[in-house]
């Protein structure tokens, strides 16, 4: 079995990609897209991968499936470090997907309970439950626009204190809350909101976990070693260039876009299970056109 590193000794840092599942047209994981896409990223200098995110399609894979995809990930990933995205309401069934996968991976990354819509107080309760029976790292999801609650200021501060709980994916859309957290430092904050990179990491975050960096990730890694290094010059031009690719990336429901810009490129196919559909012709056009201007910047 992997063994991932010393659970506390963990820095979550740098640009991690969320990645997609890559399907063939007759609706099977492509594994062998997966891996060849994997090493692409590889090669490009990403700090992470995270398995079963949003982008990865999680909620329409059998369990079969994501094992297979985390497999065949860890297969391809060699040393670089990943997480296991791992939802659900109850927390006797989130606790079994956390004990399931956390030999597995260097973290685990869980959002509050969707659609339930429980109080601030059933949140550190949910947390505080699944931080005692598991033996992971843990990133709290903050995505309100998916799970359709948000996580307060002091709720988040009351989670700081668990003593898994070392980081967030910062998807709030509360600038005053990423600042907070950044400058409370109990905390790592990696940017969720592919548009905040660039201003997180300026304000001291520890990362991304982003979509769209499975385009040009090249370009995304170099922002975040310029601004490490005190090159803000460097870091704001890049940041600029890729403002369109992250724009188009989100402008249809992800991951079509995404897919359509990797499909472009050859690395994978466009096809998305439903009820999610592939990126429309206009969509694609855009990532197209923003990947080309991205690449002359």
């Amino acid at each position: 079995m992997h063994s991932p590193s010393s659970p506390f000794s963990t820095r979550f840092s740098g640009i991690w990609i969320p990645i997609v599942t890559p399907f063939a047209p007759d609706g099977s994981v492509d594994s062998a897209g997966l891996g060849a896409l994997v090493r692409t990223l590889l090669a490009a200098g990403v700090h992470g991968i995270v398995v079963g995110g949003t982008t990865g399609e999680p909620a329409v894979l059998d369990d079969a499936e994501r094992a297979l995809v985390l497999r065949t990930v860890r297969d391809a990933a060699g040393a670089l470090p990943l997480l296991m995205g791992v939802a659900g309401i109850a927390p006797r069934d989130v606790i079994a997907g956390a004990r399931r996968w956390q030999g597995e991976v260097q973290g685990l990354l869980i959002p509050p309970p969707s659609y339930v819509r429980p109080s601030q107080q059933g949140i550190i309760d949910f947390y505080a439950a699944v931080s005692a029976a598991t033996e992971s790292p843990l990133i709290v999801y903050d995505i309100p626009s998916r799970t359709g609650v948000s996580l307060s200021l002091e709720t988040m501060r009351s989670l700081s204190r668990l003593p898994r709980i070392l980081a967030v994916k910062d998807c709030g859309g509360d600038a005053h809350k990423t600042q907070s957290l950044i400058a409370d430092g109990r905390l790592q904050v990696l940017a969720g909101d592919d548009h905040n990179i660039f201003t997180t990491l300026c304000q001291g975050g520890s990362g991304a976990i982003a979509a769209s960096a499975h385009l040009h990730p090249e370009r995304f890694v170099a922002m975040y070693d310029a601004l490490q290094r005190g090159d803000l010059a460097t870091a704001r031009a890049l940041h600029h260039a890729l403002a369109p690719l992250v724009h188009a990336a989100f402008a249809e429901p992800s991951p079509g876009p995404v897919k359509a810009g990797l499909a472009d490129l050859g690395l994978i196919g466009p096809h998305l299970r439903a009820p999610m559909t592939p990126a429309t012709p206009q969509g694609a056009q855009a990532m197209r056109e923003a990947y080309a201007f991205a690449a002359r910047r």
